[in-house]
């Protein structure tokens, strides 16, 4: 059975370098047969549901890569269903980069960080792009609650492959969120010791 992120991504010139750097070989037992994809499951489900941002991919006309980053509150790139991911694309720079580039070309990729616990998830998929005038029940199932931003559009991510990456060379960063939960003890032990201070200051 064939892993299908492989499938789409190792071209002959990238099995020209895997050759080359001799680790073509790691490789070739997951080529072949059926592909491997019938969906996201459960894991992938629960990381994507917790990222408060990911990298998108897109490619010009003229073939220029292009890289977003999309950011919002914990949830906001919503999972759909098991092949469909999607979320509500607010007014921005006006650029429209991104945008314009999926009209030409549906192809994207994601790129989903978990810096605090060493995790990164790559995500191949087809994008589709509706207008909120359009799509005002979907637009509705995406919004983010208390974020009122203006929705220009509903961006829809039709999954067609993914892969985990090793934890290797990723540096860990954390959230301020993050960090307030981490230190939450030493929050509580400190205000503990502080009342215990006041009272000592009564007694004198």
């Amino acid at each position: 059975m064939s892993h299908k992120f492989f499938d789409l991504t190792f071209t002959e010139s990238v099995k020209r370098a895997q050759e080359q750097y001799g680790s073509r070989r790691n490789f070739v037992r997951f080529e072949g047969g059926e592909p491997d994809f019938y969906g996201l499951t459960d894991a992938e489900a629960d990381f994507i549901e917790r990222m408060d941002g990911f990298y998108l991919a897109t490619v010009g006309t003229n073939l220029q890569p292009y890289i977003q980053f999309r950011g919002g509150a914990a949830g906001f790139l919503k999972v759909l269903d098991d092949k469909t991911l999607g979320y509500a694309d607010f007014r921005g720079n006006l650029q429209y980069i991104s945008v314009g580039n999926l009209a030409a070309n549906d192809k994207a990729a994601l790129f989903l960080m978990d810096y605090a616990n060493l995790q990164r998830l790559k995500i191949l998929a087809r994008i589709e792009i509706k207008d909120a005038k359009d799509a005002p029940e979907l637009i509705e199932k995406l919004a983010v609650t208390d974020y009122k931003a203006k929705i220009e559009r509903a961006v829809i991510i039709h999954v067609e492959a993914f892969d985990w990456n090793c934890p290797q060379h990723i540096a860990p960063k954390f959230t301020l969120e993050q960090i307030k939960q981490i230190n939450a003890p030493l929050y509580d032990h400190i205000e503990k010791l502080e009342k215990e201070i006041t009272e000592l200051k009564k007694v004198r």
